[in-house]
């Protein structure tokens, strides 16, 4: 498609002006003034290159990135031709990505190739197609350029972003300590798994006696157990309306998939298996209990394309669908947001359904700027003095209503402290919510992890290091 450019439009205006400069018939002079320019920008498109067969342009993007990381994209622009050429290549690039460019222009010699490079620092995660790119070629008066746009498929993948992974790498050698603990205890290890008979010793526990094996060998004989060190870990990731909401400005879902990444982390190190089972109206996404450092890998491919549904999700069906696939006692991990509504209409009703085999932990966090307006920090005068004064002025205004004008104007608070009022008000009122959300499901045997956004992982992997040290899994 040939297009006219600066050059020539300044071509024009210039001759137009000196058109318009004569005295006489310059309405003559314009018309030969275009005329000219339509022959030299005709001229320029016919004798100038093809952007279709004397461009190749290669785009190299990385197979992967991880939010907040840069890397590069490059092109690799080929003239097949034997003249010089001017080139300008513009890529589809997403806003998110954050190119430092998206539009490159050069000179090539003939027969010559040149790779230039932007950088990307995605902002979203997901899988973003990048298909279409644009190539324009100047012709060689400069008056006309010729491009095209062609199609180059591609995509690129942005993962989750892990921001606790120096935490969980502090609570790999911790969790390597318990479980070479737990080794050094199987003889007589509060475990689940049979490990051999012996002799009865008085420091055993009598209920340990095997009266079987005792009535063969006419002396008392014990079972010993061993800890499970292959225990199993699935988390429930809450995709619904409730982790669409926003803490700090980022929605509730990426620090649950920032947490997920962690237990997922530093489980998998001590050979514990991980799955994952992503849900809303439906089950979105599942990933089997594995071992290894490729488990992380599977996990983190299975949670990078989940945007939250804006429709409340189905607990029941979930933990139906998760009790039937595991029999044997595993460590449930819910991430979800306290909703007192949700709670005791949906998950409080439906927990028995994993509680009567499976450890249970339901972890969330709150919104640390609704802790501050509770605590009143945004407030300049005492809460009691100011419901006081909001009382009198309610009943002085309702007696003299004409007098509103001059109350407020005379009144020694602002709006700005009236409004900071009822905010810390509802604040504590969502705070109590809170509070009897947790003793709620505290009441159907789950440990309940309420943390703020930069210790939801953390908290989650000491949680889970505690349980495994105590034999609680």
């Amino acid at each position: 498609m040939p297009i006219p450019t600066k050059r020539l439009a300044a071509v024009v205006a210039v001759l137009a002006l000196i058109a318009f400069a004569v005295p006489t018939k310059s309405w003559m002079l314009f018309w030969s003034v275009c005329s000219l320019a339509l022959v030299l920008f005709l001229l320029d498109v016919a004798i100038g290159a093809s952007p279709k067969h004397s461009i190749e342009v290669e785009r190299r993007l990385p197979a992967g990135v991880t939010v907040g990381e840069t890397v590069s994209v490059e092109w690799v622009v080929r003239n097949t031709t034997g003249r010089p050429l001017r080139v300008t290549i513009a890529d589809q690039l997403w806003p998110s990505f954050r190119p430092s460019r998206r539009r490159v222009r050069l000179s090539l010699g003939g027969h010559t190739r040149s790779t230039v490079s932007a950088q990307l620092s995605p902002t979203r995660r997901g899988r973003f197609p990048v298909e279409e790119l644009t190539v324009r070629v100047e012709s060689p008066l400069g008056f006309a350029a010729r491009q095209h746009t062609r199609v180059i498929p591609d995509a690129l993948r942005v993962f989750p972003a892990f921001r606790s992974k120096e935490q969980a790498e502090l609570r790999m050698r911790r969790a390597q300590l318990i479980n070479v603990g737990l080794r050094s205890a199987r003889g007589r290890g509060g475990g689940t798994e049979f490990e051999q008979l012996r002799e009865y010793t008085p420091d055993d526990d009598v209920r340990r006696v095997d009266w079987a094996a005792t009535a063969r060998a006419t002396k008392p004989i014990v079972r010993t157990y061993r800890a499970e060190r292959n225990q199993t870990i699935i988390v429930l990731l809450d995709n619904g309306r409730l982790m669409a909401g926003t803490v700090g400005g980022v929605p509730r879902v990426e620090y649950a998939m920032d947490a997920v990444m962690a237990l997922t982390a530093v489980a998998t190190h001590v050979g514990d298996r991980v799955g994952i089972i992503a849900f809303d109206r439906q089950v979105r996404a599942t990933v089997p209990p594995g071992v290894g450092r490729s488990q992380l890998s599977r996990i983190t491919e299975a949670m990078y394309r989940l945007e939250p549904e804006f429709a409340e999700s189905d607990y029941a069906g979930v933990f139906a669908y998760a009790a039937a696939r595991f029999r044997r006692r595993v460590m449930f991990v819910l991430l979800t947001d306290l909703v007192e509504a949700t709670i005791e209409e949906s998950i409080a009703p439906a927990l028995p359904v994993l509680g009567r085999q499976h450890l249970i932990v339901v972890a969330a966090i709150f919104d640390p700027e609704v802790r501050a307006w509770a605590a009143g920090s945004q407030l300049s005068t005492p809460s009691s003095s100011m419901g006081t004064h909001v009382a009198s002025s309610t009943s002085s205004l309702s007696a003299n209503p004409g007098a509103s004008s001059s109350s407020s104007s005379s009144s020694p608070f602002g709006l700005d402290e009236v409004a900071g009022a009822f905010r810390q008000a509802a604040a504590i009122g969502a705070l109590e919510q809170r509070r009897r959300t947790v003793s709620r499901l505290r009441s159907t045997a789950a440990a309940v992890l309420d943390c703020d956004p930069a210790s939801l992982a953390p908290e989650l992997v000491d949680a889970y290091l505690e349980f495994k040290a105590t034999g609680s899994l």
